[in-house]
């Protein structure tokens, strides 16, 4: 990471920040110097390191009431200080066509994806108001919420609203806090395998991108602590694509198939 990214005597916390896109956003942070929290339901089976620095675990199902949400931003402005930055990077969903698994599982996607974030912000916004120089709040979206998504529509719905709602957050909630979105295509993490098969099928996948391959989730990373820092200081509201170019149009293939 480049030396201009400076997050020392920062607090984050990374919700869903032990594995995949969660610990490389973590060690972005830690490299940044910022002091990070972490949670998830189960802790990590190794502690997410990096810049000389351990990320702390606490544990925490987003999906619990809001008290319980509440109590764990208590619980850092208590035990680290301050809050200065939200990463809600939690979320995710199987592959499930919607005439599949019936409505509440559905729902159950959504509030994952929407409503726990929603409720970690709100919570979070209280400590960070409170304080000189707010905070900054980053949403981890996807491609899936501006397109199609087939197998995953409560998820892409889900995205989708999540990218209004930190536009909407960062209306009401300046100057004080800055609230903005990365919006995410195919990142390479330990799961890539399972969704795209073997070695070949995920190499086969990244073709399919401009840049030629997924991103690495240590590049999400960078882009999420230049978010927080205060290089990003004029910048809230936004939705930063961070997906290699997008998808390749699929009519360029079809017509080029036909020559």
């Amino acid at each position: 990471m480049a030396s201009v990214i400076e997050l020392g005597g920062r607090v984050a916390v990374v919700t869903g920040g032990t594995r995949g896109v969660g610990a490389g956003i973590t060690r972005a942070l830690l490299e940044a110097g910022a002091e990070v929290v972490v949670c998830a339901r189960r802790p990590p089976e190794t502690p997410v390191r990096a810049g000389g620095r351990t990320a702390r675990f606490l544990p925490l199902d987003l999906r619990d009431d809001a008290d319980a949400v509440t109590g764990f931003f208590q619980r850092v402005r208590r035990e680290c200080g301050r809050l200065d930055v939200l990463v809600n990077n939690a979320g995710g969903t199987p592959y499930r066509m919607l005439d599949e698994g019936g409505a509440q599982r559905h729902a159950r996607v959504v509030e994952l994806n929407l409503l726990a974030p929603l409720t970690a912000s709100l919570a979070a916004y209280e400590v960070m108001r409170e304080q000189p120089g707010g905070g900054s709040i980053v949403m981890i979206g996807s491609v899936s919420g501006s397109r199609p998504s087939p197998g995953s529509a409560a998820y892409g719905a889900a995205k989708a609203g999540l990218d209004q709602l930190a536009r909407t957050m960062a209306v009401e909630w300046a100057p004080l806090v800055r609230v903005n979105t990365l919006v995410l295509g195919m990142v390479r993490t330990e799961l890539a395998r399972l969704h795209y098969g073997d070695e070949e099928g995920v190499a086969a996948v990244g073709r399919t991108v401009p840049l030629g391959r997924l991103a690495d989730p240590a590049e999400v990373g960078d882009a999420c602590a230049f978010l927080a820092s205060d290089r990003a200081s004029y910048i809230t509201g936004a939705s930063l694509l961070v997906h290699g170019g997008g998808e390749r149009p699929a009519f360029l293939d079809a017509a080029t198939a036909n020559h």
